[in-house]
């Protein structure tokens, strides 16, 4: 009898914490290293707020801003051994994890505004490089905008020849630091969130951000002279772990899907407003100068820094370069 009961409970206990199991939540750590009032962060937030109403709490969504788990050389290898199941790393951290394709959107003055850029991000051109991502065990789900990028530093920088010696911050990236050798500027790759001590303390000279991520990390109260360039651009692909994904239940994927896209189109409504309205709060803040580049200092700094296409053809591919400036109506010369 009192083996009949044992068994019994064991039983009971079994099932008990099955039923729980199949309660609780699916958990989408979503990590990130920017902060949550950027663009970028603000997305996030609306993904997660989606997603689990629409699969009505069987996801549940954990947001880890400003690398409070990883920094930027970490998060990759992270959700690749699944300690995390989502990202939103830029496009130019995809070239060191040998997709060197992604390094496209890197190249400076290849888009000139937001409506040749989508040409490419929302069309079969985006589409196949995120293709690209799965044999290294990542589904890419989507592009997030952040905007375009502008060059600070403590002197103006209006003229190729202000480049001249000093040290850039950049991504990982060869185009990046083609770019700034361009500029006769020293690259110096850093981790996004180790940027502002650098600045702080003249490790580094200078940097380039979207006007958003400049605010947000306070840079404006190290750096004198933001030269609105607008000479590159700067965006996410938001990824997942392969094997986690396709393990999703069927339905769950689908209301994923429709939740990613529409913070999609979410994330990339507020980004330009975002960045609009960060360079206003830069100005007001009186700590730091904003340039405004006239048409001639503009086509000089463009005529400095295109040559990169053509030295970075070997390595993204030639025709990938081509078919961008097919669908943009891009001219190396102007």
């Amino acid at each position: 009898m009192k083996r009949r009961t044992l068994l019994g409970t064991s039983l009971a206990l079994i099932l008990s914490a099955t039923a729980f199991a199949a309660d609780a939540p699916i958990v989408i750590k979503f990590s990130h290293v920017v902060a949550q009032d950027t663009p970028k962060g603000k997305a996030a937030e609306h993904f997660k707020k989606l997603a689990e109403e629409r699969t009505k709490g069987r996801v549940k969504v954990e947001l880890y801003p400003n690398s409070q788990l990883y920094k930027d050389k970490e998060e990759l290898e992270a959700l690749q051994l699944g300690a995390v199941q989502m990202l939103a790393p830029s496009l130019a951290k995809f070239g060191p994890l040998g997709v060197k394709e992604f390094e496209v959107f890197d190249l400076p003055y290849i888009f000139d505004n937001y409506d040749e850029l989508h040409k490419v991000t929302q069309g079969p051109i985006g589409k196949a490089l995120l293709g690209k991502l799965s044999s290294k065990g990542i589904t890419g789900l989507a592009y997030w905008d952040n905007g375009f990028k502008q060059f600070s530093a403590n002197k103006p920088l209006k003229a190729p020849g202000d480049f001249r010696g000093l040290k850039m911050r950049i991504q990982a990236s060869k185009v990046l630091d083609a770019q700034m050798r361009a500029l006769s500027a020293l690259p110096q790759q850093m981790a996004f969130s180790e940027v502002y001590q650098a600045l702080q303390t003249g490790v580094v000279d200078g940097t380039e951000n979207p006007a958003s991520n400049f605010y947000t990390q306070k840079m404006h109260e190290v750096q004198k002279f933001l030269t609105l360039s607008n000479h590159g651009y700067l965006g996410y692909a938001v990824i997942v772990n392969k094997k986690f994904w396709d393990g999703l239940p069927a339905d769950v994927r689908t209301a994923l899907d429709g939740a990613m896209r529409d913070a999609t189109k979410y994330a990339n409504e507020i980004a330009k407003a975002e960045n609009d309205g960060d360079i206003e709060n830069v100005r007001k803040s009186n700590r730091t100068q904003i340039l405004t580049l006239n048409p001639a200092e503009k086509a000089a700094l463009r005529n400095a820094m295109v040559p990169v296409h053509k030295q970075m053809a070997d390595r993204i591919g030639m025709d990938l370069i081509t078919s961008i400036y097919k669908e943009t109506g891009f001219t190396p010369a102007q």
